[in-house]
């Protein structure tokens, strides 16, 4: 069973839509979206800035004050270990140090900075990824170290931002996970345990996913506050040795913080200038003690979301048209532009370029083919409607004549007692008119089913000569009114069909040649076998027609500029009627025409053995 709502114009409505959509997906993978996204998520994330929080960590750095007063960076063994022996009084929770303590030094210096860090709780190094290769501490070192965090503080983003820091690294033989993660781990005192969705401390679940990297990526929800994350340089420590008190209990993170004695300084999303490495660890261990995340969307909820904009965009131009289907498109269109930013406010990043080139696309493509197909197939349907309507008024008064003269007829019949002979005048006309009445109703039915394909030709055969007489008796006194001579040359062919329709079809071609050529003109009709055709013309000297309008003129409710310029009364439906029926004959219509020389329209017909010529007839 055939379903009406599945049609080509659906199917090829659903295609642009879809094709649009799939494009706007795609486009969301692309490097230009990583940008756009990026930018999008610095934007929300400065408008919706994370909270601002008692910190739970504060920094010990080696700061250009404390490099000037205690030497180059050829002494960072001596800085550290007076650091850590200065920091021993106020006994923190956790220490950790960003330096690299790969390499040796003086034996002296080393052993200093030995003896310090076995004096020193919870004491965690860092180690550095070098392609596949781990930089770790020296074993001395390694040794005092409750744990091992790697030092990424850079996830490498296209445009330098450092927006989230991988928890974990791993090589075929090793993994660590982040500084700011061990830190938290022993400020926490508990064990870490990990899922393939999670990792878990203590009570606190950090909804951290392995990736195809297994680097398991947390967003930093940086403080807005510069100076959220207290500092103090080791010379000020040194300076006050009282400061120490300030660090009891804390979590601490040592590192260089000076401009101009170290390259390790990142961007954050606030986009304000740079800040330390140190600094963004300690960044990530505020995220972690806060327990507030960012969670990227699964790629399944934004495919999701992306074939919802485009089911909506389908569905609005489908069913509205006018400013309310413009104005639901510009409430979707809103919705996807405003999503990312409703659902950060939840957590969630969502990212901004798939949905809105989705929603665009979509809104577009689905707006585009409502304004160039559908609207302007309704309006050619409506056109059409218009032009049938004065079609079905035009034959109700083509029929008024017969219906007036029988009439008439009647009435003179029933109201006068005539002569038998005048009676039975009356009564041929009015049988002659009802039979003209019955032809003129049921041609126009035919001609209407014939194009519905609800009915089928009769197979009968006639000649050229028999078709054209019979027209000519009907079209004759329309020629004589006009002074127009009406004439045929030779007549010679057989023809196959319905009698009844290629009348019609002639006798309209020979009243439109008359009815648009000026007094004493000739219209002439002729016929011819050319090989296995049969051309059956009318020639006239009437208006004629350019090239543009030879193209339309077959056209239903079609009418030139100069017939209806003419005065001549006409629905345009005439020539589009013989054409389908010379169609159904399986034949075709050639017409010439140059303005103001006249016209020849031509029926090229299959030919039959029956041959038949007339001689030349003039009316």
């Amino acid at each position: 069973m055939k379903r009406p709502w599945l049609n080509k114009r659906t199917l090829s409505y659903a295609g642009i839509v879809a094709a649009s959509l799939v494009i706007g997906i795609v486009s969301g993978w692309t490097s230009l979206a990583t940008q756009i996204d990026d930018s999008a998520y610095d934007w929300m994330f400065r408008l919706f800035p994370p909270p601002v929080t008692k910190p739970h960590c504060i920094i010990l750095a080696i700061d250009d004050d404390t490099l000037d007063a205690m030497g180059s960076q050829s002494e960072y063994r001596t800085i550290l270990s007076t650091g850590l022996e200065l920091l021993a009084a106020g006994h923190p929770k956790v220490v950790g140090i960003d330096m690299i303590l790969t390499d040796k030094a003086a034996p002296t210096k080393d052993e200093r900075l030995e003896r310090a860090m076995q004096a020193t709780k919870n004491l965690v190094l860092v180690t550095h990824l070098t392609g596949q290769r781990w930089e770790n501490p020296l074993p001395r070192f390694g040794q005092w170290a409750a744990a091992v965090g790697h030092d990424t503080a850079d996830e490498h983003s296209n445009d330098g931002v450092t927006r989230q820091i991988p928890l974990e690294q791993r090589t075929a033989r090793e993994r660590h996970w982040a500084l700011g993660l061990e830190a938290f781990r022993l400020a926490r005192g508990e064990r870490l345990l990990e899922t393939p969705e999670d990792v878990q401390i203590g009570n606190e679940t950090i909804p951290v996913a392995r990736t195809s990297e297994a680097n398991r990526p947390l967003r930093v929800l940086y403080s807005p506050d510069p100076k959220a994350i207290p500092k103090i340089s080791i010379k000020q420590l040194m300076d006050s040795p009282d400061k120490a008190a300030q660090f009891t209990g804390q979590t601490v993170f040592i590192g260089v913080t000076s401009d101009t004695a170290t390259y390790d300084r990142v961007a954050t999303p606030y986009r304000t200038g740079r800040i330390p490495g140190v600094e963004v660890h300690a960044q990530l261990f505020e995220t972690l003690e806060r327990g507030l995340f960012l969670i990227d969307a699964s790629a399944l909820s934004v495919v999701g979301f992306c074939l919802l904009t485009g089911l909506l965009a389908g569905l609005i131009f489908a069913l509205l048209n006018g400013w309310p289907a413009y104005l639901s498109a510009a409430a979707l269109l809103m919705a996807a532009h405003v999503t990312p930013f409703l659902v950060f406010r939840q957590g969630i990043v969502f990212p901004y370029l798939a949905p809105m080139a989705s929603a665009w696309l979509t809104v577009a493509a689905a707006a585009s083919y409502q304004h160039f197909v559908v609207r302007r197939a309704l309006r050619a349907s409506e056109t059409e409607r218009k032009r049938y309507q004065q079609a079905i008024h035009f034959v109700t008064h083509e029929m008024r004549t017969p219906l007036t003269a029988i009439q008439g007829s009647s009435e003179l019949m029933g109201r006068y007692n005539l002569s038998e002979e005048k009676r039975k005048q009356m009564t041929d006309m009015i049988n002659q008119e009802s039979k003209r009445l019955a032809r003129m109703i049921q041609t126009f039915l035919d001609v209407e089913r014939l194009s519905d394909g609800q009915m089928e030709l009769k197979r009968e055969q006639f000649t050229a000569r028999e078709l054209a007489e019979a027209c000519l008796q009907r079209v004759r006194p329309l020629g004589e009114r006009k002074n127009i001579r009406v004439s045929t040359g030779e007549l010679i062919g057989v023809l196959e069909g319905d009698r009844e329709l290629m009348e019609y079809a002639i006798y309209n071609l020979m009243t439109n040649a008359v009815k648009y050529s000026g007094p004493g003109t000739e219209v002439t009709v002729t016929c011819r076998t050319e090989g296995d055709r049969v051309r059956l013309s009318v020639q006239d000297q009437g208006i004629g027609m350019d090239a543009k309008e030879l193209r339309q003129i077959f056209q239903k409710f079609y009418r030139t500029k100069r017939a209806e310029a003419s005065g001549e009364q006409g629905t345009g439906i005439g020539l589009s009627i013989v054409e389908q029926i010379v169609h159904h004959h399986g034949g075709k219509m050639e017409v010439t025409s140059r303005p103001g020389q006249g016209s020849c329209f031509t029926v090229v017909l299959p030919a039959h053995s029956r041959a038949s010529q007339s001689p030349t007839v003039a009316v």
